[in-house]
């Protein structure tokens, strides 16, 4: 059933199965995210299929597309396109299942075999050839997701719009951080790759059993950055001595210099953690979605651990005088202050 959705969308959607050859199929929902996609599984006479349907006024799904052709082309477990019509926003793809990461983490499988699949497959990636025409994830696009912080989360703690002299401050902290990561542009980066994106393939080989589900935002930037997001996922805590093992594995098969990977692998960490807190409270003031604002907490606690190193010394003395600890306790929606702020993943 596709209930809830705008007649015409409903109609656009049955018509374009039907041409696709899958008129009559049963049409379930199967996931929304943080963006304006909804995903629908579709099942007929025991074939099934997934569609992405991404509002064109709201969505471009070509990017997605894109990635995921160059992903299958290097033997890399994105779902296939079965057929697309980017025009109307509807993607028609291969259905890898339902053994996403978190649920079989939370059912107790075992945690080091999963992470370490995931491990491999970012060297994998590393060593693979760049799409052409990505995306740069350059100083200007680092620094303008991290100002999410200052012109969404800082203004809903505070009450006000965040004074120029603050925002000034956190730009030129920032612009010394990232000169190290920001001109690294030679791996692709998924930018969203955590357990709740991973899909467990056991009976594929390789780095084929990590299926990957969400990289229409994909970059050309630093190999740290999808590390990162594997190892300070915002949805679930991640134990610190399971991270140590996984930095410590991608370094013994990277061969990165280990003091200047963990420096960036602190910074890119930081950044990514600033700008979840932003974003997590514009879905919430603008979008009205209000399950992201009890995430915040955990990010907290990933972006203070991060801010210890001192490669983000310039940001740390930032957020000491502009987001001291006891700010960083309160609720965007003006609910008073977290319960737990600040547990250690």
């Amino acid at each position: 059933m596709t209930a809830g959705l705008d007649p015409a969308r409903r109609t656009a959607i049955e018509a374009r199965l039907a041409a696709w050859g899958w008129g009559g199929a049963g049409i379930k929902p199967l996931a929304a995210d943080a963006s304006f996609r909804r995903y629908w599984r579709i099942e007929r006479n025991g074939a099934g299929a997934v569609l992405m349907d991404a509002p064109p006024d709201k969505e471009d799904v070509r990017p997605f597309v894109a990635i995921a052709r160059h992903l299958s082309a290097h033997r890399f477990s994105a779902p296939a396109v079965l057929a697309c019509a980017e025009s109307a926003g509807l993607v028609l793809l291969e259905d890898l299942g339902d053994r996403k990461f978190t649920p079989l983490l939370a059912a107790g499988h075992d945690p080091i075999e999963l992470y370490d699949a995931a491990v491999d497959l970012l060297i994998a990636l590393r060593r693979a050839p760049l799409p052409t025409r990505l995306p740069l994830y350059d100083e200007d696009r680092l620094l303008a997701e991290a100002r999410l912080l200052i012109d969404w989360y800082l203004p809903a703690v505070t009450g006000r719009a965040t004074a120029e002299a603050t925002a000034a401050a956190f730009v030129d902290g920032w612009r010394q951080t990232l000169a190290p990561v920001a001109a690294v542009h030679d791996t692709l980066v998924l930018r969203d790759y955590h357990a709740d994106n991973l899909m467990w393939l056991a009976e594929r080989a390789g780095s084929a059993r990590v299926g990957l589900l969400d990289f229409q935002d994909a970059v050309a930037g630093h190999p740290a950055y999808d590390l990162v997001s594997l190892l300070e996922d915002a949805r679930r805590d991640v134990a610190p001595a399971l991270a140590e093992r996984m930095i410590a594995r991608y370094l013994a098969a990277s061969g990165d210099d280990p003091v200047g990977f963990r420096a960036a692998y602190a910074i890119l960490g930081a950044q990514r953690n600033t700008k979840i807190v932003g974003i997590f409270t514009r879905l919430f003031r603008r979008d009205g979605k209000l399950v992201y604002l009890d995430l915040i907490p955990r990010v907290f606690a990933y972006l203070e651990r991060d801010l210890s190193h001192p490669a983000l010394a310039p940001v740390a003395a930032w957020y000491d005088g502009a987001v001291p600890p006891a700010l960083r306790r309160q609720r965007p929606d003006g609910r008073g202050v977290y319960a737990a702020a600040g547990a250690t993943p």
